[in-house]
C-alpha cells in the first residue's frame, strides 16, 4: 500500500492489488474518505496512516456497491457509509451481493478476514446533488454503465474528480451485471465537463491523472466502446492497457454483450 498527496487537503492510498484507490479529502477540520483499500493489514493499518498525516475521518463514502470499494468500516467500523441514491437501491435490491462476491475473491486470493464485512449504518444521498465537507460542497453525478449505480464526486475546492471505476489508466471499459454499452457512454460524456473543471482525476483504479491525460483516456475509451458495439473480437487497445487480463475484460464484455 502507498500513499501520494495530490492535494494538501487530499490523499490517495493505494491498495497493492488491482491498483485500487481510496481517497481521504479534508476541509473545515473535516475528513471524508472516498472507497476502500483491499487487504486486511492494509485496511489495518489505514487509520494510523491517515492520521500520521493529519487526516482523521469522520464519514465514509463508496463510489458504487462493488465489493472493492465499501471495505472502508473495516477500518472505521463506527463511521457512517454514504452512498448515492442509486447504490442504495442497489444494496437494497441485492441484498447480501458485496458480502458474497467479497468471500468468493477473498477465497481466490487466499485471504482472511477478521469478521465478515457489514456495511452498517448507510446513508443515501442523492444524486446528482451535494455533500458538504467542512466549508465545502462536493458535487456527486451519476456515474453508471460499469455497474447499474455509480456516483462521481467533484472536489472543484482541492481541483479533483473522483470518478470510480472510470477514466482508469490499467483497465479497459468493464461493462459488468447490470451495466450498459449506452449508459457507459452517457457518463462518459458527462464526465468530460467535470474534468475540464478539475486539475486532477484519481479512478478508482490506476494512477491520478492530469486533465490532458483524461480527456486522452476519455476518447481512447469511447472509441473502444465504438469496438464493442461492432462486435470486434480483437479491437485496437490503448497500447499501455493492451494486456492479457485487458483482453479478457474485452471477452466478457462480448459475452455479455452478446
Amino acid at each position: 500500500m502507498r500513499a501520494v498527496a495530490v492535494h494538501p487537503d487530499a490523499i490517495v492510498v493505494t491498495s497493492r492489488i488491482w491498483q485500487t484507490n481510496a481517497i481521504a479529502l479534508r476541509a473545515g477540520g473535516e475528513v471524508m474518505l472516498v472507497d476502500s483499500p483491499y487487504f486486511p493489514d492494509e485496511l489495518e493499518a489505514l487509520p494510523a496512516l491517515l492520521r500520521q498525516a493529519g487526516f482523521e475521518p469522520n464519514a465514509l463514502f463508496a463510489t458504487h456497491a462493488d465489493y472493492d470499494h465499501v471495505l472502508g468500516r473495516y477500518a472505521f467500523p463506527d463511521l457512517t457509509l454514504g452512498v448515492g441514491d442509486p447504490t442504495m437501491e442497489r444494496i437494497r435490491a441485492h441484498p447480501g451481493e458485496a458480502q458474497r462476491e467479497l468471500r468468493h475473491e477473498d477465497a481466490r486470493n487466499y485471504v482472511v478476514r477478521p469478521g465478515p464485512l457489514s456495511l452498517g449504518n448507510t446513508q443515501s444521498l442523492p444524486v446528482p446533488g451535494y455533500i458538504e465537507l467542512g466549508n465545502v460542497e462536493i458535487e456527486l453525478h451519476p456515474a453508471d454503465g460499469h455497474t447499474p449505480d455509480g456516483t462521481a464526486l467533484l472536489a472543484e475546492s482541492h481541483g479533483l474528480l473522483l470518478p470510480g471505476d472510470y477514466i482508469s489508466d490499467v483497465e479497459i471499459p468493464w461493462i459488468s451485471a447490470g451495466g450498459s454499452l449506452s449508459d457507459y457512454r452517457a457518463t462518459l460524456a458527462r464526465l468530460a465537463p467535470l474534468v475540464e473543471r478539475a486539475e486532477t482525476v484519481v479512478p478508482g483504479h490506476g494512477a491520478p491523472h492530469t486533465r490532458e491525460k483524461a480527456l486522452q483516456i476519455i476518447d481512447e475509451d469511447a472509441a473502444y466502446l465504438d469496438a464493442l458495439e461492432r462486435g470486434e473480437e480483437r479491437p485496437a487497445l490503448p497500447r499501455d492497457r493492451d494486456t492479457a487480463r485487458q483482453r479478457e475484460i474485452h471477452v466478457e464484455n462480448l459475452t455479455l454483450l452478446g
